[in-house]
């Protein structure tokens, strides 16, 4: 019989510091799986599908989700978490889920998976968070920097993110230059019941640009095969980011397409490590201020299968990622909002962005995540304003 839920045993246990790691790289097993979840023991999984499956398919679904866990689980060791900041137990005056309240009020609009518009509450929460962030940046004396949403294809290889990231990329084409493609496409377009367009894939030309993943990324590249001017740079900009994350996409929690504030350090590895931990202890006065329930914890990007373990585990050892993890109340979860990055002189040897030495630079960025700042806010905080921080209730009003 044809199922549309399959429930069966891992190859190996999946230890409990992975079971959320695993889960969430089932998204990206097959586009029939709706839902994937791991039981808290790690000892079964269950798959949630579109459509019914034959039992071909599903041993075809089996064996993928196997191969997930053999690479993820195999040889995983606890990575040590380090604490540098805990704040979580502050109080706050909210602990309902905002989202439905956010679209009861118009406040989201979602436009696809993992896309939104945002209305005027969400947009002053966010203007008036980037000044702060904007106030960290003016303490360094940062240069402001306007960076492109689409990013070429060339430089991201250049950086190894086809190895590390594969599975969250967005990709940017346009009809090939030729009448015919063009006259077809115009007379005969369509969407699908699904929303995809009809049209053939040679209509369009070879994938050359993809939408930015990061805000960071523009400015190492604009220093690439050249000595660093002054031997340092610090920047800050603002921009769209894009990150696919299938059926993990969920609310203003994880979107596809969103906003980060950037404050970005190239030079010698003192210069970007004092800097980083030196916007770290702003933050964390800024953040007292307002009242943010919070912690600061070493964490890993979220690297693909083939590589998380190897990346994480070494991500871990040299504290090259601190993330800000607010609290949830309604959930009692926490959600990054923003990082402290080090990237050691990778970018730098990449790159060829050298110091006035010929050495590779070194490159820091801090980054907050405006959606999710202004999202972990109203968790936090609720609607009725009067409970507010007073400069937040006024930059509001």
């Amino acid at each position: 019989m044809p199922e549309l839920e399959h429930a069966f045993s891992p190859a190996l246990l999946i230890p409990d510091f992975l079971v959320g790691e695993v889960q969430s790289k089932l998204a990206y097993v097959d586009e029939n799986i709706r839902q994937a979840q791991v039981a808290p023991a790690g000892d079964r999984i269950t798959l949630y599908l579109q459509r019914p499956a034959d039992q071909p398919a599903i041993t075809e679904l089996e064996e993928k989700t196997q191969r997930v866990v053999l690479s993820m689980v195999k040889g995983a060791f606890k990575l040590k978490v380090q604490v540098l900041e805990d704040h979580l137990d502050r109080p706050v005056p909210y602990s309902s889920d905002p989202h439905s309240e956010l679209l009861a009020r118009g406040e989201i609009s979602p436009e696809a998976e993992g896309i939104y518009t945002l209305g005027p509450l969400l947009s002053r929460l966010i203007l008036y968070f980037e000044s702060l962030f904007l106030e960290l940046a003016d303490t360094f004396s940062a240069e402001p920097y306007r960076f492109p949403t689409l990013i070429p294809a060339r430089y991201l290889e250049r950086v190894n993110y086809f190895q590390a990231f594969p599975h969250s990329l967005s990709f940017v084409t346009h009809l090939r230059t030729d009448l015919d493609a063009i006259d077809h496409f115009s007379q005969h377009a369509a969407c699908e019941p699904d929303g995809s367009l009809n049209t053939p894939p040679d209509s369009f030309a070879p994938l050359q640009t993809l939408l930015s993943p990061a805000v960071c990324y523009h400015l190492y590249f604009s220093l690439a095969d050249q000595p660093l001017p002054a031997g340092k740079v610090t920047a800050t900009a603002v921009g769209n980011c894009f990150r696919y994350e299938a059926i993990n996409l969920t609310s203003l929690e994880r979107m596809w397409n969103f906003t980060m504030r950037e404050v970005i350090f190239v030079g010698p590895k003192d210069f970007v490590l004092d800097n980083r931990e030196a916007a770290r202890v702003h933050m964390s006065r800024v953040f007292a201020e307002i009242g943010l329930a919070y912690r600061v914890e070493s964490a890993n990007d979220p690297f693909f299968i083939g590589e998380f373990r190897k990346q994480a585990a070494f991500q871990s050892a040299f504290q090259l990622k601190f993330e800000i993890r607010a609290r949830l109340p309604f959930n009692e979860s926490t959600l990054a909002v923003g990082s402290y990055n080090y990237h050691q002189d990778f970018f730098g040897r990449r790159l060829n962005i050298t110091l006035p030495d010929g050495t590779p630079a070194h490159t820091a960025c801090v980054a907050f995540g405006l959606e999710r700042m202004a999202y972990a806010f109203l968790s936090q905080f609720g609607f009725e304003t009067a409970g507010w921080p007073a400069a937040i209730r006024e930059a509001c009003s």
